[in-house]
This record gives structure tokens, sequence and C-alpha cells, in this order.
């Protein structure tokens, strides 16, 4: 007489229908776009090469979901300021390896069909179907590379498959005042998505919670053979612009079988409030903010999370530094991230974070700021709530972040009080990628 299936075996198989899945699939990461609400950020890097959280980079994040979910076909679309994305991913992304399968492909934009530059995230597909079709995948994940969060597209994958659908979407529920800014979707009892709005102004709330809207990650799956076609039909379409969102997205939910994913089922590691991690980091506040919450105790975001790590180029450095405790001039981090190659020297470090081989001189006070790596902070300087970008040499006896009036002047300050430092700011030429 057959025995019914016990847990252990209806996992192992689970496990098993998964692993095939992601075998089976190709990751198409998009990080060509500017991320102009970053301001001067991005004057040099696009916003997936920012740096983020003290040793990483923000498309460390997409990358690491991909290799721990076990897909490792990978693409990166890239164009605007490319070089230090280019860079990083060179030396930090290496260790896929061919022999296997793995690999991490960059496609800048060459004008391979057409010339022109990549017109919307469809069209930057679309350019290179070529390189997809010839990895025969039975699934495309397309990922946007410039959002934080940690997430098992196993599952995803796992979803869409068994509804059957042409192509998912992954959703999370935002406050209904900041969804504008998103793709905003309604869905069925079956989460089969019935309308789909790209950045309205009025957004429908989900039914139920009349101050909460259902967002568009960027995070999409499609059946290969099903996204070729609509590639093709959109390229075709003079009237469309090329865009996931505003016309492939739109043009599906009433023709096909279209389906939403709810993040809470596949994200990693929930935090302590038991809302999924999930930060567009597009605004200088909203990257100080993220940056910053990593000091507190529990943050949201667990980055030490061994069996699912972000990983990302390692540089090798000699450990951080504290020297001097005199009563006026003592090396101290409190409430603080401290990186690699750091020195802190008779300085005081209070709920800020330190990126790679910063130097903070003697009798500095760094308060709630964000010091992007090989940082100079003089003697007897005074920040808060400063964002300060990657080889900025701040002048002796400084003060940045106590007068926004003054600050402006000179430095980028926002509706929220953050400031924003680069080294042109300070009259200082870099000739080093950054």
């Amino acid at each position: 007489m057959p025995q019914e299936p016990t847990a252990i075996d209806t996992h192992a198989a689970y496990g098993r229908f998964v692993s095939h899945l992601t075998r089976s699939a190709f990751a198409m990461v998009l990080a060509g776009g500017r991320g102009s609400r970053l301001m001067q950020l991005t004057d040099w890097r696009s916003k997936p090469a920012v740096p983020f959280g003290g040793k990483f980079r923000i498309i460390d994040f997409t990358l690491s979901n991909c290799v721990n979910s076990g897909i490792r076909r990978i693409g990166v679309a890239t164009q605007y300021k490319a070089q230090s994305l280019i860079h990083h991913l060179q030396r930090g992304w290496s260790f896929l390896d061919g022999r296997f399968d793995e690999f991490i492909d960059l496609l800048p934009a060459q004008q391979q069909i057409t010339e022109n530059w990549y017109q919307g995230t469809a069209d930057a597909v679309f350019q290179n179907l070529d390189v997809i079709r010839r990895r025969r995948p039975q699934y495309v994940l397309i990922l946007s590379g410039d959002h934080i969060y940690k997430m098992d597209y196993g599952r995803m994958l796992a979803q869409h498959a068994q509804t059957e659908a042409d192509l998912t979407v992954a959703c999370v529920d935002v406050p209904l005042a900041e969804a504008s800014s998103f793709g905003v979707l309604a869905a069925d009892e079956h989460g089969r998505i019935t309308a789909f709005v790209e950045k309205p102004q009025h957004p429908p709330a989900i039914p139920g919670r009349p101050d909460r809207a259902l967002a568009s990650m960027g995070v999409y799956v499609f059946n290969a053979d099903f996204l070729y076609e609509q590639l093709v039909r959109d390229a075709d379409d003079k009237r469309s612009s090329h865009d996931f969102g505003k016309d492939i997205i739109q043009h599906c939910v009433s023709r096909y079988r279209v389906f939403a994913h709810d993040f809470a089922d596949s994200c990693v590691g929930k935090p302590v409030s038991g809302e999924p991690y999930w930060r567009d980091v597009g605004t200088v506040d909203a990257y100080w903010e993220a940056n910053v919450e990593l000091t507190k105790v529990t943050p949201e975001l667990n980055m030490y999370d061994n069996d699912w790590p972000i990983w990302t180029h390692q540089e090798q450095l000699p450990p951080a530094k504290f020297v001097f405790d005199d009563p006026d001039r003592r090396g101290m981090a409190v409430d603080s991230l401290v990186s690699g190659g750091n020195v802190i020297s008779g300085a005081s470090i209070r709920r800020s974070l330190l990126f790679s081989s910063v130097h903070v001189h003697s009798k500095a006070i760094v308060e709630d700021s964000v010091i992007l790596p090989k940082a100079d902070i003089g003697e007897g300087v005074r920040l808060r709530r400063v964002v300060v970008d990657k080889h900025c040499r701040i002048p002796a006896g400084m003060a940045i972040g106590l007068d926004p009036v003054a600050d402006a002047k000179r430095f980028h300050v926002t509706a929220k009080g953050i400031t924003l430092v680069t080294a042109e700011m300070l009259g200082q030429r870099i000739h080093q990628i950054r």
C-alpha cells in the first residue's frame, strides 16, 4: 500500500522543482539609469554604482539575490556613465564560473538594431534579444539594479510556473501618499492582475485599506517566448515609449495571463517590524535615511545573514583603527558602522556610517552622517546630517550641517535638511574612478 508523502519529501520535491526553474532562467538587470534625484552623487556614476551600506554598491543587492536564488546566467544592461559600474563588476563579480554556464554579461548600449541608445526599459532588453536567445532560457527575469532588498526569485518563479502565467509582476504595498512614484496595480482573489497604471496622479487604494496601494517593484518574470513576442510587437509600435510599466504590462494585463506576486512571500529575512524590506534610495533624503538606519541596534535590513550574503568586491584593507584616549581627543565610534581601512584619530563618531579608507582627524565630530570611501575629514571638523562623497577632503575647522542657510550657498541641502558634499563643491579635482 503506497505511503503518503512526508513533509520532508514534499519539501525536497519543491526544492528540486525550484532548482530546475532557476537553472532554466536568465536574469536581465537594467542598470543604465542616471538616478538624477540623487543629484551630484550621480554626476560621475550611474545610480546602481552608488555605494551603499558601508562596503557595497546598490547593484550588489540585486545581483546577490540572483546568485543566492540559484540564477547564475545574468546580463547587465548599462548606459549612463557606466565606467564605475563596469569597473566594480569586473573586480567583484568575476567569481561566476563559465565552465558551469555561470556568467555576468555586460551589455552596454551598442546600437545593434537601430542607431539609437536605449530608448526605454523595454528597448534595452529588445536591443539585446540576440544575447538572451543564444542562452535559450525558459524564463526571463527583468530586474532593476537600483533598489535595496533581499528576495528569493526562486519562489516567484515557482508561483509563475504553478499559475501558468505569461507574465508575473512582483508587488509590495506602499503608503498611498507615495504610490504615485510607482506602477500601481489591482488584482483579483486569485492574484490575477485586473488593472495596472504607471505612476498615476491619483493612485487607487487596496480594497479595505484606504491608506495603502499595491506597487510594482520593477521585478518581472516572463515566459521567454512570450517576452520575445511582446518586445518585437512593442518595437514596431511607433506610439510606444518602449517602457515595461507604461507599455508592455499595460498592454498585456487585459489580453494575457498576468499575475501579481506578493513580495512578502519571497522576502528573505523578515525585519522586526514584520514588513518586507524594500527601499528605493532614489533621493538624497532616502539614501541618507536608509544608510543611517543601518546603525540602529536592530536595523530593518539584516546584513549579517550568513544564509543570504551580499556579495561584492572585497578590497584588501587593514582593520579599522581608533587612536588617542585623551579627554579632549578620544578616538571613538558609538552606534555606528566603521569599515576596513578607516583611521579614527582622536575623533568622535556617533550614529554614522563610514565606508572604507576614511580618515577622521583629531577633535573632529561626525554625527548622523554617511561618509563615502577615501574621504578625509580634517582636524576639528563638525559634520551633522551630511552625506560626503568619495575622495572629499574636508578642510580643518569646517562645520557642515549646522547652518543650512550657509551650507546652501556652497553645497546641496535637501528639503529635509540633509547636506550633500562632493569634491567639486569643495573646489577639488578628482582623477580616479568613482
